[in-house]
């Protein structure tokens, strides 16, 4: 039986994706700060509680009747000591194949107030690097060396873009990360494997309320595309297909004209 850890699966697209692998059959790490949702995971058919059993709430998305085992483990990607519950949850789950990054923050910061900015790149960068580089040092040391590390990283890294300055840099930052490691890891003879998704505009919490996205996506849409990228072992995949067009067409703007470009993301 496979084995997937999703690093952000308390909401959103994490949420459902974790849902998705359980439902094929797939043992399931879900990892998240939020407690209540975790115990909501947790009492899924047939899933194992973590650390996260330590506060329970009444919240809960009922029983999905999941084939898979869903182990859970309350973890804050910017503590120090957050790789520690990693490495619990995978020796509970005995093993794990697949690493997927979900967790993240985003905002649009008009004033680029500096605490806001410093806080999404402890998130997005400290934490993103803290976690893929623990995943990697177990899949390195165990399953003779093989498996895969995803992230969700975001078409904002494409270019820098003003109002979300930190956020457009981090996601930047890991979509090179990984390149970086995948090279590492083949310069290494390592059989680790990685996988790039980049989404547009997803339907979820983090958005601002009220704020106008351009082409938004629902998160069951993009959920089953990050799912059959993982699966595919795609190692880049933009979703979706406009998002990919637009995308291309960013890449043709010469940075001279970038610049002057009044680009507001919502």
């Amino acid at each position: 039986m496979k084995k997937i850890v999703i690093m952000g699966a308390t909401s959103g697209i994490g949420l459902r994706v974790a849902q998705i692998f359980a439902e094929m059959g797939w043992v399931v790490g879900a990892v998240g700060r939020n407690v209540a949702a975790l115990n909501a995971l947790a009492g899924e058919e047939g899933s194992t509680e973590g650390s996260a059993s330590e506060e329970i709430s009444s919240e809960g998305s009922g029983n999905l009747g999941c084939a898979g085992r869903i182990v859970v483990e309350q973890v804050d990607v910017t503590r120090e000591d957050a790789p520690e519950g990693l490495m619990r949850l995978v020796e509970k789950m005995g093993g794990m194949d697949v690493y997927l990054h979900v967790a993240g923050i985003w905002c649009a910061n008009d004033e680029l107030s500096g605490d806001v900015e410093l806080r999404v790149l402890q998130t997005n960068v400290d934490g993103f690097t803290r976690m893929v580089d623990a995943a990697f040092g177990w899949m390195r040391d165990h399953n003779g060396g093989a498996g895969r590390i995803a992230a969700i990283t975001s078409v904002a890294g494409t270019e820098g873009i003003g109002v979300m300055a930190s956020y457009s840099s981090s996601k930047a930052f890991q979509q090179f990360y990984l390149r970086a490691l995948d090279q590492y890891a083949r310069e290494k003879r390592l059989k680790i494997r990685f996988t790039d998704i980049r989404p547009g505009w997803v339907r979820t919490p983090l958005l601002l309320a009220g704020g106008h996205y351009p082409m938004l996506m629902n998160v069951e849409k993009v959920a089953q595309s990050v799912v059959q990228a993982v699966l595919r072992g795609r190692r880049v995949a933009v979703i979706d297909g406009r998002w990919n067009v637009l995308v291309g067409l960013w890449r043709l703007i010469p940075h001279w004209l970038w610049v002057r470009l009044p680009i507001k993301p919502y």
